[in-house]
């Protein structure tokens, strides 16, 4: 599939083919015994042989199918098409998102591949590698899983809402979240910490919880996630008037969205370390 640029929904038939079976191999390699292959950050922000070896997986699998597109990943970073030009697709993996949970065998871990044209994220899937449960979106196409098109929750009152969030790896920064979220777990029904942002966005997507923030999310972690939000009806930015991005990721219902980012951006939930 080279030549004219494709459609989203034929970018979106590549990336569920590439995630599932990336997805069977993570889980394969789970079964086998898992072991921590490097550390990046801190000790604690962990890498394992099986995220290398999927993501590695996901990046020749494309090539094969889509050799001019650009590939970002996780562990591998930016690997560009043999193309002088390119073909204005770039496809953003992250190959084991919650590599904590996976590492301990918690069911809260993910697939999440996303294609970019031109920039704007038009595709992308998100895929449970325990569960197999399965969250896509295109670009305007909708939101779905199981077959059923997803809307976010309809909840309207922040007091009675149930907000996910992350918290990094760093301590200082980590100490600086925990203190956003103390200032704001007496506002709303209560915080949930599952630890994989992909996966929190599509609980969002479906209202499993109404509202999702984290701050130092980078572009894999967001990509596919992202669009599965905002397609699902979310307002996906940041505080103040900015992106979601680095500083802040926040995805709420219309109704929750100002309430919650005023109370955040209170807090400096984008601020800190």
């Amino acid at each position: 599939m080279t030549g004219s640029t494709p459609t989203p929904q034929e970018l979106l038939a590549i990336a569920i083919e590439v995630a599932r079976e990336a997805a069977d191999t993570a889980y394969r390699m789970r079964a086998a015994g898992v072991e921590v292959a490097a550390t990046k950050s801190t000790r604690t922000d962990v890498v394992t042989a099986a995220d290398r070896a999927v993501e590695r997986q996901v990046v020749d699998a494309l090539a094969g199918l889509r050799p001019d597109d650009s590939v970002l990943g996780e562990e591998y970073g930016e690997e560009r098409g043999p193309g002088t030009t390119g073909s204005g697709v770039r496809w953003i993996v992250d190959p084991i998102d919650g590599t904590v949970n996976y590492l301990y065998g918690l069911a809260h871990s993910a697939v999440s591949l996303a294609a970019e044209v031109d920039g704007v994220v038009v595709a992308g899937v998100v895929r449970n590698v325990f569960t197999g449960e399965e969250w896509t979106a295109t670009a305007g196409g909708g939101a779905w899983r199981a077959g059923q098109r997803l809307r976010c929750s309809t909840e309207t009152d922040l007091g009675q809402a149930l907000v996910a969030t992350g918290f990094a790896y760093d301590a200082a920064r980590r100490s600086h979240q925990a203190r956003v979220v103390a200032g704001l777990i007496p506002h709303v029904r209560d915080i949930r910490r599952l630890g994989a942002a992909a996966l929190d966005l599509c609980l969002a997507a479906e209202g499993r919880v109404d509202a999702y923030f984290e701050k130092g999310l980078a572009a894999w972690d967001q990509a596919a996630g992202g669009l599965v939000a905002s397609e699902a009806g979310l307002r996906v930015a940041g505080l103040r008037g900015l992106p979601a991005g680095p500083d802040l990721v926040l995805a709420a219902p219309e109704a929750l969205f100002g309430p919650l980012h005023d109370r955040l951006d209170d807090l400096d939930a984008a601020g800190g370390p």
